[in-house]
């Protein structure tokens, strides 16, 4: 995919935000002293007097965030996906979840992909956190094209959304007409009648080749984007483990707690369905350029190729 258009989900993030900025006067931005990193240094420069860093003081944005909320304003809370649903997890659940508030949480720079900065910054466990808080909507886009179409969604529905954007480059793989974003509705990308791989974030593109890979061998793989983890697209999980029988799940993330685990619960209760997680299993990342780093987990086409032929 070389020659194909790359953009960080990042950059999207940035970039959504001026445009719906534009037409909403609502739509407020806070910073954690990041907004050069996670690009709401965009919205700061189009609109200065909606945009306010917060400092190195995570759990204290969120608060600000609630508040901004209640006062009837969309504000959109930004931070490294560690610090936004680590460091701040309390004041998530307390301030924002439990009195259900209309804060949305742009969280950058998750995964492996993160690269060089090493475990401490590589966030695996944020999509578990945030699925465990009741009434929280979990969004992990796959490209510039979906990133941008989420932060929309993100703001017109009323409730607390975390979306999960990354560092890395990543093709544009939506650039179709009949492209559409919804909330809680998966997409098939690749149809295929021997298995399903359901990926999410930078892992839908490695899926796609990866399911090309085993088409030489006679493998035919239907494709999955599942950006939207909660609420999960019942419906089309079941239509795959009905039609395929095996379903295999990709993503940039813990296999404990993530997209893997909530497929995987929810087939156990309907339909008990072979379910393998492709993931990161059980370990912390390391320090190394994010392409580098995310092969060495096996979360690269060749990797999913691999576990899948081991299947």
């Amino acid at each position: 995919m070389a020659d194909v258009k790359k953009i960080a989900t990042r950059e999207s993030y940035g970039n959504a935000l001026v445009e719906l900025g534009k037409e909403h006067e609502d739509l407020v931005v806070l910073d954690a002293d990041l907004a050069g990193s996670t690009k709401t240094g965009t919205f700061k420069k189009a609109f200065p007097e909606r945009h306010f860093n917060c400092g190195i003081a995570e759990g204290n944005m969120m608060s600000i965030a609630a508040g901004l909320a209640a006062a009837g304003k969309v504000p959109f809370a930004s931070s490294f996906a560690m610090f936004a649903a680590g460091r701040a997890f309390e004041q998530i659940r307390n301030s924002i979840g439990y009195p259900h508030l209309n804060v949305k949480i742009g969280a950058t720079h998750a995964g492996l992909s993160v690269g060089e900065d090493g475990a401490t910054h590589q966030c695996l466990e944020d999509i578990a956190l945030m699925r465990t808080i009741p009434g929280m909507t979990v969004i992990c886009p796959s490209d510039d094209i979906e990133a941008k179409a989420a932060v929309k969604a993100a703001y017109e529905m009323d409730g607390p959304v975390y979306l999960r954007f990354g560092r890395l480059a990543v093709p544009v793989i939506n650039d179709n007409e009949d492209y559409k974003f919804e909330i809680g509705k998966g997409i098939i990308l690749r149809e295929g009648k021997d298995l399903t791989i359901v990926a999410s974030g930078l892992m839908v593109p490695e899926a796609l080749r990866a399911a090309e890979m085993l088409s030489e061998d006679g493998i035919e793989a239907r494709v999955v984007n599942i950006h939207t983890i909660k609420p999960l697209d019942e419906e089309l999980i079941l239509d795959c483990a009905e039609k395929t029988g095996k379903i295999v799940t990709v993503e940039e993330h813990s296999v404990i707690g993530g997209l893997g685990s909530a497929v995987a619960e929810y087939l156990s209760e309907v339909r008990p369905t072979i379910v393998k997680k492709i993931g990161v299993n059980d370990v912390f990342g390391e320090s190394g350029p994010g392409d580098v780093v995310l092969r060495k987990y096996g979360l690269c086409a060749e990797g999913i190729y691999n576990t899948i032929k081991e299947m």
